[in-house]
This record gives structure tokens, C-alpha cells and sequence, in this order.
């Protein structure tokens, strides 16, 4: 459920530093240029083919007919002002966390649609908590790109989903409540072989593999005190989690050498490896006080040497390097025009 940390922030929709020259705020000294791949809804976690020729990303843009998220595909270069992209999920339901396999003609992603056609309700509060629902009519899908379910890969009660795959396509990680907590789990890619690789109770999800696919980086919330853990439990068994509190854990693929990665408080999440391997780009609200905004950051595997790499006032997460790690796309709230909408960018990138 990542996409849904987008309406944390829906009420803090415009950043006083964006003008009609740029895209690019001061002191983004990371980006050499910008430009605005959609314009209105929310559109997030835009994932790259392994060619680079391609991204899907999920949408639930009014002026596209969309009640709630369905999965999308573009060519790099593609910008839609005034056109639709190609829709390549069913329409139906709700979906989320698509991700492209190695052959550049399939892609995987999780969907409610054959528990409802209907789009399910999104809670959003909780007792005036910020939450997360994690949908049991969650599964996993194998699809081309013409939008033909080719597989179906989970068929256990509960939520599957948040699915990323490995960089040589032999396994996927995910994650899931069929052990009654939120833990993540590896199969290969066929479905087979499925093995739970985290067992501490919290919230274990978004998991990223390294580019040599020796190391998994994800987000966890770690509740640690008797209140915090009979909250956490009461709200999954509704279905539901805060993520309000989460930081960044790295281990190996297998789930050995667990350890965790920051420690700076409020939510650090959407990680994803930068191309060298040896730094780990998140979204965070660490130094906000008001739950806002979400800036991009970098962090080293040691946990040292923290950048700040965007500085917006709203919002800015899900970022996704390009496998020649020349480009670097994300969400952001930036050049919304004080609306509501989340956007996807495409950002030329230097070290």
C-alpha cells in the first residue's frame, strides 16, 4: 500500500518555491533536469523496464474514467498532458506495486478484482490515526503488456502484494499477512518455493532488491512497548496499519544479517538502491513537525553520510532509478498548482 501515504499529505499541496521556469528547486544539485510526466491524480511508483524503454506506474486520474488506481504503461519519452497512457490491468478492483520482469514483456502486480469488481473502500482515519488498509482480496499477477492476466502467483487468504522482482528475474519478494502479521516473503517466479524471510512483529513491505540482488533494503515499523504492540495488533486485525512510524532495515536476500538502517523517527520510507549499490534513496518526514513535507534523501549501507537530495514543501517519494542510473523517476507535488494532485517525474541525474 504504498501509493496511499500520498493523502497523508493532501491538504499541504503547494510549495511556495516553484516557479514557471523551473522544475528544479534550490539546492537539488542531483538533478540536471526535470520533466512532468502527468498531470492530474495521483500517480506514483513509476518502475523502469530492464531496456529502459519503458515504465508502469499506477494512476487513478478522474479525466482517465478512474474510480481507484490501475496499472499504466509508457515509453520514457512519453508525456500526458492531454493523452491517456495504455491501461494494462483489468479495470477492475483495486491495484497496486507493478514491477517489470526481466523479458521487458511481462510485468507483475497485485489486484483485488476477483473479490470485487467494485473498487473497495479507502479508510484513511482511524480514532483520528493517519492509517493504511491492507486489503485480504489482495493477490499477485503475472501479466503482458497487452493487459492479459498470464498468471496468477498467491492464492492464500490474506494480503499479497507490494511485489518487487529480483535483477536476474529468478526470484520475487513481497508481502504478507498469511502468518497473521505483515512479514516479507520470497518466491520464485513462478510462485513456487515460498519462503517467509522476516519474523519480528511490525509492518515489513516496499522491499527492494540490490542491483547484484545480494541484499534486500524495505521499510518496517517496529512497534516496541506493550501500548504500541496492542494498537499495532488491534488495527491489523481490522485490516489496517499506521504507518506513521517506520524506518529503513537491510539484509540479504534471504532475510540473514537483518539489521536496521536508520533511526531518525516520523516515517522513512519508499527505498530503493542507488545504482552503484553502496547507497540506499528514501522518502522522509524526519525533520518535519507537522507530519509534512516529504523530501527525497540518501544514506549510505553503514547508515552514514545522510543527504537531503530534493527540497520541496509538500511532497516527494517513490523514487526509482533507471538501470543505467542516468535518470531517476518520482512522485511529487510539485507544479500542481495548489490541487491535490501527485505527479510522476523524470529527473536526468549526477551524482
Amino acid at each position: 500500500m504504498k501509493y496511499l501515504l500520498v493523502s497523508l499529505i493532501l491538504f499541504t499541496l503547494f510549495s511556495c518555491k516553484e516557479n514557471s521556469n523551473s522544475l528544479i528547486y534550490e539546492d537539488e544539485l542531483n538533478f540536471k533536469s526535470i520533466r512532468q510526466v502527468t498531470f492530474g491524480g495521483d500517480n506514483a511508483e513509476a518502475y523502469w523496464s530492464n531496456d529502459d524503454k519503458q515504465l508502469i506506474f499506477q494512476s487513478n486520474n478522474n479525466n482517465w474514467n478512474l474510480e481507484c488506481d490501475q496499472m499504466f504503461l509508457m515509453n520514457s519519452s512519453d508525456t500526458f498532458d492531454e493523452t491517456v497512457p495504455k491501461m494494462v490491468s483489468t479495470g477492475l478492483g483495486r491495484t497496486t506495486c507493478s514491477y517489470f520482469l526481466p523479458d521487458n514483456k511481462h510485468f507483475i502486480y497485485a489486484s483485488t478484482h476477483e473479490k470485487d469488481k467494485n473498487c473497495p473502500e479507502v479508510p484513511l482515519r482511524k480514532e483520528g490515526k493517519y492509517v493504511w488498509p491492507i486489503y485480504d482480496s489482495f493477490d499477485i499477477y503475472i501479466s503482458d503488456l497487452e493487459g492479459n492476466i498470464k498468471g496468477k502467483l498467491t492464492n492464500q487468504i490474506g494480503y499479497d502484494a507490494e511485489a518487487t522482482v529480483s535483477p536476474n528475474g529468478d526470484k520475487i519478494v513481497f508481502t504478507s499477512t498469511r502468518n497473521g502479521d505483515l512479514d516479507l516473503y520470497t518466491m520464485n517466479i513462478d510462485g513456487s518455493d515460498v519462503k517467509q524471510i522476516t519474523f519480528e512483529l511490525g509492518y515489513d513491505g516496499g522491499a527492494f532488491f540490490s542491483p547484484d540482488g545480494s541484499k534486500l533494503i524495505f521499510r518496517s515499523s517496529r512497534p516496541k512497548n506493550e501500548k504500541e504492540i496492542k494498537e499495532y495488533k488491534e488495527l491489523l486485525s481490522q485490516g489496517l496499519v499506521q504507518p506513521t512510524e517506520m524506518e529503513l532495515f537491510i539484509c540479504d536476500s534471504n532475510g540473514d544479517n537483518l539489521r536496521q538502517l536508520t533511526d531518525l523517527g516520523n516515517a522513512n520510507w519508499s527505498p530503493f538502491f542507488h545504482p552503484s549499490g553502496k547507497k540506499v534513496l528514501f522518502s522522509s518526514n524526519y525533520e518535519a513537525e507537522r507530519g509534512f513535507p516529504f523530501n527525497l534523501y540518501m544514506i549510505d549501507l553503514d547508515g552514514k553520510n545522510l543527504t537531503r537530495i530534493t527540497h520541496g514543501e509538500t511532497f516527494d517519494a517513490f523514487p526509482v532509478f533507471s538501470n543505467d542510473g542516468k535518470r531517476l523517476a518520482f512522485s511529487s507535488n510539485r507544479n500542481n498548482g495548489g490541487t491535490r494532485d501527485t505527479n510522476v517525474f523524470i529527473a536526468e541525474w549526477k551524482d
